[in-house]
């Protein structure tokens, strides 16, 4: 950086008549004048440059270095390096004692700049405060628990907020909702709800904070109760509120919830919010409608990148893995640069449908946007070599990999092996499963059934020992099924749900049905060292997707179509059974297990029996 550029020639950023500066009028400082012209850091550099020629020292200009340090922590995120250079000003003032410094510093970390590091610079930020003896404001303490939110550090966010008490500013109405938020977003969801509960609940922002963190922790219904709890307190929602629990809809599938949700974002004209739009179509897809997704997207009149990603992974969920390949050839034709996302709606839409080279080719040219490819990237690939029963190339893809695999690409690759009946491959799999991660009961299941399906009796009671000395358990199955705005949730076997024993004696009373047009269980994906085939078919019998069709069947009305929410992917037996369902019965059935939706209708899945 050259050290006076501007007594020579004018420098592009400032306005031309440099030579000759503002009059003084009154008392600024006439570098402010030339400040906002200065976008580049090396106009600021310049800038900066001058003022420490002026002599004085930089305390000498204060008004400027609160100019200087605002407009480099205002791109924050999009320019580290401007963040770095207002730092490196700063630490060079000998006792900055203006609090508006230290805050504006800290607002730049909270915006996610500084990189992952953003926590522990905002901390040191806030330490030398406290050393120079000036008193944090409301300001410090939100600025820097967004700080330590964006970069998940909850021990520093622990700390500050220690301080934040100590300072009585914890309850302060900007304060408490930050502190929320910074719980929940370092994942500490309990310690969310108790900085929660201590509010008097008027404010719509503690409970936004509250909706997100019960819904980034997986406990959607938590999200609905306080959704709830808000409109009988005539608290007004926002579109962050809104967006919040559309995303809890989507992971109960509660479709009609959605649909009320839906007409009260219009009714509040929230419905040309691009964001709100792209939480719709998301819900939508995984509530099982894909007309409604398709129906919100084609009505939005601007559309951003991520719009197009969710519709495309829309698609691909759903099974139609052209669909969604065409949008993505759109998108680029509108000159939408695709994304890491948009990467993932493709190679999953490829792996979903089976084309191999499609995705290899799709996966390959990620590089030529500049897009290093993340682990779900990997995962996709992995899926889909696996899927089309080239296990050999999948291990040696995984086993290649520039980073460390997961134990979840292995599992790809284990679920697969399971599918092809390659025992030998699974094996080697499960041994590297097994030294990522031994307590995932899945893991167990599905290669003891493989090697039980192959005859490998003794390496099956390998596996069982083995499963039963981590004492490892399997994840119960649960599906859910909404009938007038309630959720109904159905365990594997248990009778837990107020109406699971008539369930039972209705699934009883569609299997004798089905049989009449050939239904016989299948049993071969069910082991257990006791059982004979009677016994097997009654554990089938109970799978909860199958207590959950049958309730639906028994509450709905002829003709209505049953939506269907499971937590793990659909065994063989329960989808063999809602195909003849939907053709003995006449009835739509929309299902979404783990990994995918299948709609069955008239006998036959959309998932083409590929899954």
């Amino acid at each position: 950086m050259s050290s006076s550029p501007l007594t020579a020639t004018p420098s592009p950023l400032l306005p031309a008549k440099s030579k000759n500066p503002p009059p003084h009028h009154h008392h600024h400082n006439p570098l402010l004048a030339y400040l906002p012209h200065c976008t580049s850091l090396r106009a600021l550099a310049q800038l900066h440059a001058v003022a420490v020629k002026a002599g004085g020292g930089l305390q000498a200009h204060p008004a400027f270095v609160t100019r200087l340090l605002t407009l480099c922590t205002e791109q924050g995120a999009e320019a580290p390096a401007h963040l770095a250079y207002a730092r490196q000003v700063f630490d060079r003032i000998p006792h900055p004692g203006d609090v508006v410094w230290y805050n504006t510093l800290l607002r730049g970390y909270a915006r996610g700049g500084g990189g992952g590091g953003g926590a522990e610079e905002a901390a040191r930020v806030f330490v030398r405060m406290m050393e120079e003896g000036v008193a944090p404001d409301t300001y410090t303490f939100v600025s820097l628990l967004k700080a330590c939110a964006s970069a998940r550090a909850g021990e520093e966010g622990r700390q500050a907020h220690g301080v934040a008490v100590k300072a009585g500013a914890a309850e302060h109405e900007y304060v408490a909702p930050t502190l929320i938020n910074m719980y929940a977003e370092c994942g500490d969801v309990r310690a969310a709800r108790v900085m929660f509960d201590r509010m008097d609940g008027e404010c719509v922002v503690s409970y936004n904070a509250m909706i997100t963190a019960s819904v980034r922790s997986s406990l959607p219904s938590e999200a609905l109760v306080l959704f709830r709890e808000m409109q009988a307190k005539g608290l007004k929602p926002t579109s962050v509120t809104l967006i919040s629990v559309l995303s809890a809809c989507a992971l109960l599938g509660a479709l009609e919830l959605g649909r009320w949700i839906h007409d009260y974002i219009r009714k509040m004209r929230l419905d040309s919010l691009v964001k709100v739009n792209t939480a719709l179509i998301d819900m939508y897809a995984k509530c099982g409608s894909l007309e409604d997704a398709i129906g919100v997207f084609q009505d939005m009149e601007s559309r951003d990148k991520q719009a197009w990603s969710v519709m495309m992974v829309a698609y691909a969920n759903h099974g139609y893995g052209r669909e969604a390949i065409s949008m993505f050839e759109e998108m680029k034709k509108q000159g939408i640069k695709p994304d890491d996302v948009t990467f993932l709606g493709v190679l999953y839409a490829c792996s979903h449908s089976g084309m191999v080279s499609e995705g290899l080719q799709y996966f390959d040219s990620m590089r030529e946007y500049g897009i290093v490819p993340g682990i779900k990237h990997y995962g996709c690939v992995t899926d889909l070599l696996a899927r089309s029963g080239q296990l050999e190339r999948a291990y040696k893809f995984i086993d290649e990999l520039p980073i460390k695999p997961t134990a979840i690409l292995w599992r790809t690759l284990l679920s697969a092996c399971a599918g092809h009946g390659d025992v030998d491959m699974g094996k080697r799999v499960f041994e590297r499963i097994l030294e990522l991660d031994d307590s995932h009961g899945g893991d167990y299941v599905i290669f003891s059934n493989l090697c039980a399906n192959t005859g490998r009796w003794e390496e099956m009671n390998m596996v069982r020992k083995l499963m039963s000395e981590k004492g490892v358990v399997k994840v119960p199955g649960c599906s859910s099924i909404e009938i007038d705005n309630m959720v109904h949730e159905f365990f594997a076997g248990d009778g837990s749900h107020p109406h699971s024993q008539e369930a039972r004696r209705m699934v009883d009373e569609v299997i004798e049905q089905l049989k009449l047009v050939g239904y016989v269980p299948n049993t071969s994906h069910v082991f257990h060292v006791e059982m004979g085939e009677e016994e097997k078919a009654t554990s089938l019998r109970y799978h909860s997707e199958k207590l959950a069709i049958s309730f639906g069947l028994l509450n709905t009305a002829p003709g209505t179509t049953l939506r269907i929410v499971k937590n793990l992917r659909v065994c063989p037996d329960c989808h063999s059974m809602a195909k003849l369902v939907s053709m003995v019965f006449n009835r739509r059935i929309i299902l979404r297990d783990l990994n995918r939706f299948h709609h069955f209708e008239d006998g036959v899945c959309s998932c083409g029996d590929y899954w």
